[in-house]
């Protein structure tokens, strides 16, 4: 089983705590994305990003001095978004990390696809980005998206090994995997929300972006203490004060709210 998250644009160097196991296994990928950023003006890269000065500054600056095999910080220590403070890999010990490593896949514009003790630099770099790159090969056209410049390889790459798959990735970068899927494939997504009434009075799910972050962070770190092995097993999750309905769940899609009905 191998669950997908999202990375977090917020990033650091921390390279002190716990040494890098590998490098990503799509690194000469991730090396020409660094060129074609580092060919590009600071505003154009402002554009890219669709970032303030400051924080275009900062980065393009990292994408002017980046060394994709120095300093090196273990991929899941390295981002600092909300779901990765309430996943709290500081504080795993060893056997929540053989956990994460053997079954966690982070999904990146960037570097494609992250095992946790892949080494890595700070970079920005959003899936939902709109580039432009030269063919890879002849008769293809230009490349306009991270979509197209990964294409396929993070799904295959991903199914490999296990045909399972539990999404807690955003669809901003679940949608590099799911038009992949082929009927072989178990891939369940889980959706934390509140339930409300629409206009008709009829119940609905919302899912409130910053809480669904948080509740994502809290199944990782729940998956990993209880080692689960198993989709069933994820109907046990109660952070939070979530808690599994299976009246509004599927095959496909596990539901969990938060309050009372």
């Amino acid at each position: 089983m191998n669950i997908i998250i999202s990375p977090a644009k917020k990033m650091n160097v921390r390279e002190d705590e716990l040494d890098p196991a590998n490098l990503p296994c799509f690194l000469s990928k991730a090396e020409t994305l660094k060129e074609y950023i580092r060919s590009l003006s600071l505003e154009q890269a402002r554009t890219l990003w669709a970032c303030n000065e400051a924080i275009a500054g900062l980065n393009y600056e990292r994408f002017q001095t980046m060394d994709l095999t120095g300093r090196l910080s273990p991929a899941l220590l390295s981002y600092e978004g909300i779901q990765y403070q309430y996943m709290a890999p500081g504080v795993f010990e060893t056997r929540h990390w053989d956990y994460v490593q053997k079954h966690l896949r982070i999904l990146s514009g960037f570097y494609g696809i992250l095992r946790p003790l892949d080494g890595i630099v700070p970079y920005r770099l959003e899936m939902q980005a709109k580039v432009k790159l030269p063919p890879e090969r002849a008769g293809q056209e230009e490349i306009t998206s991270l979509y197209g410049y990964w294409g396929d390889l993070l799904y295959r790459e991903l199914v490999r090994e296990d045909k399972v798959v539990v999404n807690l990735a955003s669809k901003e970068y679940s949608k590099a995997i799911e038009p992949f899927l082929t009927p072989d494939i178990t891939y369940l997504t889980c959706v934390f929300g509140v339930l409300e009434t629409d206009k008709e009075g009829r119940p609905k799910v919302k899912v409130k972006a910053t809480e669904a972050k948080m509740a994502r962070g809290e199944m990782v770190r729940f998956m990993a203490e209880h080692q689960v092995e198993s989709p069933e097993e994820l109907k046990g999750f109660d952070g939070l004060g979530y808690c599994y309905h299976g009246e509004l769940s599927g095959e496909t899609e596990y539901v969990f709210l938060k309050g009372k009905l």
